[in-house]
């Protein structure tokens, strides 16, 4: 640990906190059951984690001062993911190993730190870098020649409409635009040899979701798991719109450490 740093609060604002001088940047897994873990139910549990690892979170002035934690890309309910993101604030300089140590033992199993590092000076917006993600889809009951098939007519279609509830009701958008790459491999540990779907998919508005993307291949194909499909993020990132692959989010501050 460092000794705190000796920057007085703000003694104009409401409720005056001690000010942020250092920000981590935290890279996090949902696996197995916790992938059912909502959003809102995360952010309680990453909060409490914070009080019992002694991490030194900034706090926000006014009558009500939340912890400073910024989420970025959160995967859906019922996805696993390798690749959630988010920042926070701190009142005193910490190394970020240090961190992500005491953060992995405070979180319960299932929700694991991968890394951690320092945000360099003038570095832009975490959500900015965010462009892309790549998602994994097994598919039970599906053959690869099955899902093949489903896919070159899903890619050749100029657009694919699907239907989604959302917060303002049904909407209906275009889930082939936002589509970058899509391809079928068979499972490995599959024996009738599960169909596994290697998706990029655009970040926009609507967002395009995986389901979403399984929608598309349903109605102009007729595709049909035999069970719930299986949606995992790889990475979330930068994209390459070339070659269709997702970078390094963390890379520039890595770089610059």
């Amino acid at each position: 640990m460092t000794s705190p740093d000796r920057t007085p609060a703000n003694p104009e604002a409401p409720n005056p906190q001690l000010p942020t001088v250092q920000k981590l940047r935290i890279r996090y897994a949902k696996r197995g059951r916790l992938r059912f873990t909502s959003h809102r139910d995360f952010g309680r549990a990453f909060e409490r984690a914070v009080r019992r690892a002694g991490v030194p979170i900034a706090h926000s002035s006014g009558f009500t001062p939340h912890p400073k934690i910024s989420y970025a890309g959160a995967s859906p309910t019922g996805a696993a993911s390798e690749a959630e993101y988010l920042e926070i604030g701190l009142v005193r300089r910490l190394e970020p190993g240090e961190v992500a140590e005491a953060l992995d033992t405070a979180l319960p199993p299932g929700i694991d730190v991968i890394e951690v590092v320092a945000v360099r000076e003038g570095s832009g917006s975490l959500a900015d870098r965010l462009e892309a993600s790549s998602w994994s889809l097994e598919l039970p009951g599906v053959s690869p020649d099955e899902a093949a098939a489903a896919v070159d007519a899903f890619l050749a279609a100029p657009e694919v409409l699907v239907e989604r509830m959302t917060k303002k009701g049904l909407r209906t958008f275009d889930s082939r635009a936002a589509v970058v790459r899509l391809e079928v491999r068979r499972s490995p540990d599959s024996q009738d040899g599960c169909a596994i779907l290697d998706l990029v998919v655009r970040h926009g508005t609507p967002s395009v979701r995986p389901d979403d993307v399984l929608a598309g291949l349903r109605a102009i194909a007729g595709l049909a798991p035999s069970a719930v499909p299986v949606a995992t993020r790889r990475a979330q990132g930068p994209l390459d719109a070339q070659s269709g692959t997702v970078g390094d989010p963390f890379a520039p501050d890595r770089d610059a450490s």
